[in-house]
């Protein structure tokens, strides 16, 4: 049901994980345990799901804070006032929010994937946390950089005192875009040359590289940046794909807190 970043996993004070697609209740295309309550799959079974998830965790489902995820770059500071927003009602969770950064404790970040890379953020010294869903778009705005910026302007976090970890996602073997998003890459991207390859006359774009690029380029020391081992397109039997299931599947999730 839950896999663990192996960056996290020792971080005194930290409760993390990602869960899986299997140990739920969900049926059809969302088979088991997909979280998401915005793919078409029955509401009932999701919150089920979501219960069994933060119960392995052993945290509150009404602690959860959610964002919206509009494939966007904002960046919200979550606090005790936003506990259980979009926990069990997508209307409730934060608006035009694709990542979320806090300082309370109990307080447990959400974020929902299919393939794109999440981005999990911890300061062992400062103790605040950070969690970006960094879709394509995401990326090429740079949500990964803004979010280690927030973490630096709100809580006074250093970003050679971050851990960052890459949760699994598409990886750069079976992310085939187009030449527009191609050329979109080369002017958002620093050097957007080294992320792109071409293989079989299609691109092939490297999300997880450009990610951690980033993050070494806001200052976080690259050996303390995890990337994935695992391709979601490659693995659709350990966790839900976009790209794998040919568009209607379920969603799996980082849940981020601090104790």
């Amino acid at each position: 049901m839950l896999h663990h970043l192996e960056s996290l996993a020792g971080l005194h004070g930290l409760v993390h994980a990602v869960s899986t697609r299997a140990g739920g209740v969900s049926r059809g295309p969302f088979e088991s345990l997909n979280l998401g309550l915005h793919v078409g799959d029955d509401p009932r079974a999701v919150l089920e799901n979501r219960r069994r998830v933060c119960a392995a965790l052993g945290v509150d489902l009404d602690s959860v804070v959610a964002g919206a995820q509009v494939l966007g770059n904002a960046v919200a500071w979550a606090t005790e006032v936003h506990r259980g927003r979009g926990a069990r009602d997508l209307a409730a969770a934060l608006p035009d929010t694709d990542a979320l950064i806090t300082d309370t404790p109990g307080l447990v970040l959400a974020a929902f994937s299919a393939d794109c890379p999440l981005v999990a953020l911890a300061d062992p010294a400062r103790r605040a946390i950070g969690l970006a869903h960094a879709s394509r778009r995401g990326t090429l705005g740079g949500i990964a950089r803004r979010t280690v910026q927030a973490l630096e302007r709100l809580f006074g976090c250093r970003p050679a005192d971050l851990v960052a970890a890459v949760a699994p996602s598409i990886g750069p073997c079976c992310y085939e875009v187009g030449d527009d998003v191609a050329a979109e890459a080369r002017a958002a991207l620093p050097g957007g040359d080294r992320f792109l390859a071409r293989r079989h006359g299609r691109w092939h774009l490297d999300l997880w590289a450009a990610n951690a690029a980033q993050l070494a380029q806001a200052g976080l020391d690259p050996c303390r940046i995890e990337t994935p081992r695992l391709c979601t397109r490659c693995h659709p039997d350990l966790f839900f794909s976009h790209r794998a299931s040919g568009g209607t599947t379920g969603r799996f999730a980082v849940l981020l807190a601090l104790r």
